[in-house]
């Protein structure tokens, strides 16, 4: 009889473990369904009804899976309700299950503000201030905030604590915090430091040599700043190195009416003289300065007359040059072309003489700043620069290579 009850005792154990297991599994497959029908009809719909909407929040919301997460909660609330039918005289599953349910809510609502977390970034940048205080790194220190304390609520539930006491037991653990997130800490103050004081924006031409930086910023977040250089490839920065180090941004050019020429001519200094009779009425027929070689050649004549300077030497009172003739004809030059801006700084100049020649240095501005069109226009300018000085009886200086230690050339130097 014992026996007999000890089978029948067991075979009604069995029994109830697999009625147990034959409903658990009819509530995951009712769950599934669930998330089926979420999925397949109410994200449709939402979905559809964001692309009838101008508005281009929802579509950003769309774009970071926030609906497809949220829609993950729906098995959860089916698990969590028909938690009492499966364990249905047995409390100890029950509230193993509803822990089970509360850490999975965890991490889909970590999931779901990450993605809310990402569209607002995306929502943000439709915007034109955007790039001029980009909030990336600042979501970043939001999305670290939400992980720590998803971690603590995942400890809460598990050792069944309060999550007050946790946060104030991890008082002590600072220090470790603190050397763990060096870089996030570091990055986030120089994060405030860029944005406050304007330093950095995402689309500006900045140029750092120490990491091999020359190009457009494309994204700045917590810790770095991604920089795309001029041959495409990607160069990062750590944030706070562009506080503690020195680089150079282009914006004010970018944001500026022309973008700088500066460069320079050596003139070989043997060939500088003073303009005969003969030099000047070739230089007349020039279009650009003959205008200027009239009145400049009155205002000198006047001038000796009126000084009764003996004229019969070059050496003796005011003559013109053929390097001064030639800074006015680049000048006359730079004033007719139609790229040079005139209304900016405007300079043609001698620099200090050198051992490669006297420097005359152009410094203007062109109003054309696309890096390609402002490359093709400086070379113009120099092309015909370049190609005038000889008309002017100058020489560029050039220092001498092996070709030109010919003979011919050793016979009519020597």
């Amino acid at each position: 009889m014992a026996q007999f009850t000890e089978w029948v005792m067991d075979l009604f154990f069995w029994q109830r473990v697999l009625i147990r297991i034959a409903i658990f599994v009819g509530v995951a497959v009712f769950a599934w369904i669930v998330n089926l029908f979420v999925k397949k009809l109410i994200l449709r719909a939402i979905k559809a009804i964001a692309k009838r909407t101008k508005n281009q929040w929802d579509n950003c919301l769309i774009k970071n899976k926030f609906f497809t997460r949220i829609s993950h909660i729906a098995p959860a609330i089916v698990f969590y309700a028909c938690g009492p039918l499966v364990f249905a005289g047995y409390e100890g599953g029950l509230e193993k299950m509803h822990t089970a349910v509360y850490l999975y809510l965890v991490f889909i609502g970590l999931f779901v503000v990450d993605a809310f977390l990402n569209s607002v970034v995306d929502i943000y940048r439709t915007f034109e201030f955007a790039k001029r205080m980009p909030i990336k790194g600042f979501i970043q220190v939001i999305k670290i905030i939400v992980a720590i304390l998803a971690f603590i609520t995942v400890l809460a539930v598990v050792l069944k604590k309060d999550p007050s006491n946790l946060i104030a037991g991890m008082g002590a653990m600072t220090a470790i915090m603190l050397l763990i997130f060096k870089d996030s800490i570091l990055g986030f103050v120089a994060g405030i430091q860029l944005s406050t004081n304007k330093m950095v924006h995402i689309g500006d031409w900045i140029e750092m040599s120490k990491f091999g930086a020359d190009g457009d910023v494309i994204d700045i977040t917590l810790t770095t700043v991604k920089v795309q250089n001029w041959d495409k490839t990607i160069s990062t920065i750590p944030a706070y190195a562009l506080i503690s180090d020195s680089f150079k941004n282009w914006r004010g050019m970018s944001e500026s009416a022309g973008r700088r020429i500066k460069r320079s001519v050596s003139i070989d200094m043997n060939s500088i003289k003073f303009c005969t009779n003969e030099m000047l009425e070739k230089f007349r027929r020039f279009a650009l300065i003959s205008d200027y070689l009239d009145e400049k050649q009155k205002e000198l004549t006047d001038y000796n007359a009126a000084n009764n300077i003996d004229d019969s030497e070059m050496v003796n009172g005011r003559r013109l040059t053929n390097i001064g003739t030639f800074r006015a004809y680049v000048v006359a030059y730079l004033r007719s072309h139609p790229k040079v801006h005139k209304d900016m700084t405007f300079l043609v100049r001698q620099l200090e003489p050198t051992a490669s020649g006297l420097p005359i240095q152009i410094y203007v501005f062109c109003n054309d700043k696309a890096w390609a069109n402002y490359e093709a226009i400086q070379s113009d300018i120099f092309d015909h620069i370049l190609a005038v000085v000889p008309q002017f009886e100058l020489k560029v200086y050039q220092q001498p290579a092996g070709a030109d230690f010919n003979s011919e050339f050793l016979i009519r130097n020597s």
